[in-house]
């Protein structure tokens, strides 16, 4: 395997970037056949925003051209985040948020020739190293319309996702309202160690 170097991006290098990071998205979530430049632009719209959220902090793995990614921000104050929680949100979260120091994994991908060698870890350890939050929070989608199959955004089997946060030991907190008839997320936290 091609080694892979890890490299943090500012917010203006993101942006530069964005292009890469799309190729990406479309090559590692693999949508319905003929979907991929609805899915690439759909990614860039929703990027496009991600990238001027306070606290936003990326992470890229590169092994001679974009191997993957990671980024997130920092989730609002007002928990606006949080409206579609089924349930109760229980309180500690809540203040946790209020408090500014809740920050959200929003995206993290890896091509498919650089899975299952450890570059999603190292991606999600890099982006938290430096991290001062006291609650990280990640969505988990479980189906993808038209996808058949699953995953968080693409071809992954649901359960590879979930397998991977319950690996670094992160705690299923609940269920995210679907914006779809077919689309449930998980919500994930980890409280990071002092």
């Amino acid at each position: 395997m091609t080694e892979v170097y890890l490299r943090r991006l500012s917010r203006w290098q993101a942006e530069q970037q964005r292009a890469a990071v799309a190729d990406v998205y479309v090559t590692a979530y693999r949508g319905a056949a003929g979907a991929e430049y609805r899915d690439r632009q759909g990614f860039l719209d929703r990027f496009e925003q991600h990238v001027q959220r306070t606290g936003f902090d990326m992470m890229v793995a590169d092994a001679g051209g974009l191997a993957g990614c990671a980024y997130g921000f920092r989730v609002e104050r007002t928990g606006e985040w949080w409206s579609d929680f089924r349930g109760e949100l229980p309180t500690d979260i809540e203040e946790l948020t209020a408090s500014g120091r809740t920050f959200l994994i929003a995206e993290l991908m890896v091509l498919p020739a650089h899975r299952r060698n450890g570059v999603a870890t190292l991606l999600g350890e890099r982006l938290l190293a430096r991290l001062e939050a006291d609650l990280v929070v990640a969505a988990v989608d479980l189906e993808r319309p038209g996808s058949g199959e699953g995953g968080d955004g693409g071809s992954r089997p649901a359960n590879a996702a979930q397998e991977t946060v319950r690996a670094w030991g992160w705690s299923k907190l609940g269920l995210l309202a679907p914006h779809s008839p077919t689309a449930v997320r998980e919500v994930w936290i980890r409280r990071p160690l002092r």
